[in-house]
């Protein structure tokens, strides 16, 4: 009985390490990764990532060498720039209205940004498609 408590200690006081993946050079935000850019080292921490996951992914922070890159770091890489002009979709049932906007900030694809409406200076929100169009909602 003693031997079982013990053991069940040891496993609950130490969590289980997993293959983290880490930068093998400084990486500047807005850069996007490749293979060469990661490296995995096996059972130093609890990972989020894998390199799968990560490749063709842009940087959202400074990675430095040897440190863990987090799911958080990184995102889709960008297709709508700050300030860029862009078209914004609006269908319903049917129903489709475009026009442009200012896009107020960078976003990639499946990524939310707001977006002034250029006729009415309204400010709306929309997600990011494929095409870099802003698809608003409701």
């Amino acid at each position: 009985m003693r031997f079982l408590t013990s053991f069940l200690m040891l496993i609950i006081a130490n969590p289980a390490l997993a293959d983290m993946v880490v930068a093998t050079r400084t990486i500047r935000a807005q850069e996007v990764l490749g293979p060469a850019d990661l490296l995995l080292k096996p059972g130093e921490g609890i990972s989020d990532v894998t390199l799968h996951d990560l490749i063709g992914q842009e940087v959202r922070v400074a990675l430095y060498p040897g440190r863990q890159i987090r799911a958080v770091d990184v995102g889709p890489p960008t297709v709508i720039e700050r300030n860029q002009i862009v078209p914004l979709v609006y269908a319903h049932s049917g129903l489709r209205i475009e026009t442009e906007g200012r896009s107020l900030s960078r976003a990639g694809v499946g990524d939310y940004v707001r977006v002034m409406n250029l006729a009415s200076r309204a400010t709306v929100s929309g997600r990011v498609t494929q095409t870099g169009h802003i698809l608003v909602s409701r």
